[in-house]
């Protein structure tokens, strides 16, 4: 989560509760120090914390946030660890869905460019290739697609040394590209999906594509999906895909279609962008749900206070932690 995510998060809740902090964890030590405080809910703005801090993502051993505020009886916003170490591999998450018989790309992750043969490739060209463990459009542009074996290895190269992650390489889907945004309300206790579409500016190559640089300048354009068959089959993909990863509470689940208008996952997000006017989460609440950014933020603090031993409504002298380390978080 940004800085400027953060901030609004605290601002906004320091309306409601009487004790609001952002808590910088950049290392074990400092997570020890946020159990000590025992806060009443931590919202999570990141998911683990590396026990070898130079090694950020990349580090073999993680302390994984929900999961051991959890065992110290602290409560966590959003979903548990399992779903977020599923989601933050996407190979992982494409094949849990794969399993349990969703639609999305044949795969292929390769660790280097010396992997790449003809037979192991998911498909013909052209493919798409992505960093394997990163979120919010990093290491994703125009050059992700990919029309060459040449141009494939570039790819997979400039991944794999620039990023230290493995690439993902997947068919390609040419078609329109959804998020979903999926709300648990408290009311009811059932889930809601609220998918948009996003059009992205076409590349000088003629694609569209999500990457950091359009994500960051916040310039797709935003559509809500009317009723029918197609919005049906976008829902029901990604309520399936929240659930198949184990999701809780709230997140994304980001979709394209195929060359037949077949609705296929791409990747989730559980603990997406959460800036007023900013990101596809947001702006589905308020366009789809009639809920503004304050509201959205109660909603999911709420369902975090579900599972405080006694839970206390906004307003009352309660105690909250936001976690946030920008070159850990997705």
């Amino acid at each position: 989560m940004s800085k400027v995510s953060r901030q609004a998060v605290k601002a906004t809740l320091s309306r409601h509760y009487k004790r609001v902090g952002i808590t910088t964890v950049d290392n074990l030590s400092d997570l020890n120090a946020l159990v000590a405080k025992a806060p009443d809910l931590v919202f999570l703005a990141m998911k683990f914390v590396p026990e070898d801090a130079s090694l950020g993502i990349n580090s073999p051993r993680k302390v994984w946030l929900a999961e051991h505020l959890a065992e110290h009886g602290i409560a966590t916003t959003g979903s548990p660890s399992l779903a977020h170490k599923v989601e933050l591999n996407n190979s992982f998450a494409k094949k849990c869905l794969l399993y349990d018989g969703l639609s999305t790309s044949n795969y292929f992750v390769a660790k280097n460019s010396q992997q790449l043969l003809g037979e192991l490739l998911p498909g013909e060209f052209p493919l798409f290739v992505k960093p394997a463990n990163r979120g919010g459009g990093i290491g994703i542009g125009s050059d992700s697609v990919v029309r060459s074996l040449e141009q494939l290895k570039s790819k997979v190269d400039s991944i794999t040394k620039d990023l230290g992650s493995s690439a993902l390489i997947e068919k390609y889907l040419p078609g329109r590209e959804f998020s979903v945004a999926i709300l648990k309300f408290e009311e009811t206790g059932e889930y809601a999906a609220l998918p948009l579409e996003l059009v992205a500016p076409e590349t000088v190559s003629g694609v569209r594509i999500l990457g950091g640089e359009t994500k960051s300048s916040n310039s797709e354009q935003v559509k809500l999906v009317p009723g029918g068959e197609l919005k049906d089959s976008i829902i029901d993909l990604a309520m399936s895909a929240f659930r198949s990863i184990g999701g809780r509470d709230y997140g994304r689940i980001d979709i394209r279609l195929d060359e037949n208008n077949v609705p296929h996952f791409l990747e989730a997000n559980l603990i997406p962008s959460l800036i007023d006017n900013y990101g596809s989460f947001p702006k589905a609440c308020k366009l789809g749900f009639g809920i503004d950014y304050e509201e959205m933020l109660l909603r999911i603090v709420n369902l975090g206070m579900a599972r405080v031993a006694e839970p206390v409504r906004p307003r009352a002298p309660m105690s909250l932690g936001a976690l946030s380390r920008p070159s850990v978080a997705s």
